[in-house]
């Protein structure tokens, strides 16, 4: 089996503001020595496995991240006839599992503390053990650790949590080790943040009032050509998922389609930032990946940005190929729109392909 797929991608975004900070402008990060927008990994995780082309391939296949689970319990034991109280603490009992729960007098006292990442067959177990104290076949244990083993998994069907991980502080057991990772993507030139200085307008206002906005706002906004980078652990993944090379051929194909075509919904409803890789190159083979956004480190100047990233992100591959030797096998796959070159499909093909 082939282990590693790598995927590299650039992507143009129009005046956009994708991934805020805490300050709700666009992220950035400095890179030789200069100002690049930058959307975390975090984001475009989040973006593909909640793309369309991830939720139809791998329908039955998602994990829920939520701190929810035992709400949802308590709801379903409630409307299994079960008084509030008995259902709150049978509730806590059961999601405890999944992590720390919130105090008793919060508001929400049957909410996980953090985001748990849950798979369907997890669920699965729960909802069968609430039916089960709910029918009084079951009785629950005055601690939660000795429902551990009934209700949490070390492998499973999930391919989110295979491919990006999880962690259960309580039960590091069964963590899951990624079998993706996902760079921060940055844009491959200096880009300056602008301000978009904007107003509303109140549409009942009478002519004879004054003629003020009803609103003013400022939004910051920037757009350029992302370089983004995954690399795929195929073996790691394969393992996560139970063995199943089936499933985790569905997940790369999910993941890449995801990759190639999913934006961050940071405020898209302004600036409809809906953008699809102007450039995809896939590499397949064994050994130690590599990132190329040293391609980038001096920021670019072009006339056509987007052609002159691709030439230097091919000769970067190129340099580190003829310094260390061979980066992965055969040749790579590449689509480049532009030049009418590839297709999504065949390089879905050759991704998922062994």
């Amino acid at each position: 089996m082939i282990r590693f797929v790598q995927l590299h991608a650039l992507t143009i975004y129009a005046p956009s503001n994708l991934n805020r900070d805490d300050t709700g402008r666009p992220k950035t990060a400095k890179f030789g020595g200069a100002e690049r927008l930058r959307i975390s990994s975090q984001a475009l995780k989040r973006a593909i496995r909640t793309s369309e082309a991830f939720r139809t391939r791998l329908a039955a296949h998602r994990g829920e991240r939520t701190q929810r689970l035992g709400d949802d319990i308590r709801s379903h034991l409630v409307g299994k006839g079960m008084s509030a109280d008995v259902a709150l603490d049978a509730a806590r009992k059961i999601a405890g599992v999944f992590g720390k729960l919130k105090p008793v007098g919060d508001a929400n006292p049957a909410y996980i503390e953090q985001l748990a990442f849950v798979s369907p067959e997890e669920r699965q177990a729960v909802f069968a053990l609430a039916d089960a104290v709910a029918a009084g076949t079951k009785t629950l244990p005055a601690n939660a650790s000795d429902l551990v083993a009934e209700l949490l998994r070390r492998t499973d069907t999930a391919a989110d949590i295979a491919m990006f991980g999880r962690m259960l502080a309580d039960n590091p057991d069964f963590n899951r080790e990624a079998a993706v990772q996902v760079a921060h993507a940055i844009t491959t030139h200096r880009v300056d943040v602008e301000d978009d200085f904007y107003t509303a307008v109140d549409d009942l206002k009478k002519p004879s009032e004054d003629a003020g906005a009803g609103f003013i706002g400022e939004l910051g906004f920037g757009s350029g050509v992302f370089y983004l980078y995954a690399c795929i652990d195929r073996v790691q993944l394969t393992k996560n998922l139970g063995g199943s090379a089936d499933l985790a051929a569905q997940s790369i194909a999910g993941l890449l389609e995801g990759f190639a075509t999913a934006s961050p919904s940071g405020k898209q409803a302004s600036f409809a930032a809906r953008s699809r890789a102007s450039y995809l190159r896939i590499e397949r083979g064994a050994q130690q990946p590599r990132n190329l956004a040293a391609a980038f480190f001096k920021p670019l100047r072009d006339d056509d940005l987007l052609a002159k990233s691709i030439t230097e992100l091919e000769r970067a591959a190129d340099l580190m190929t003829k310094a260390y030797g061979p980066c992965f096998d055969g040749a790579p796959y590449v689509m480049n729109v532009a030049a009418g070159q590839g297709t999504l499909a065949e390089a879905i093909t050759f991704a998922t392909g062994t």
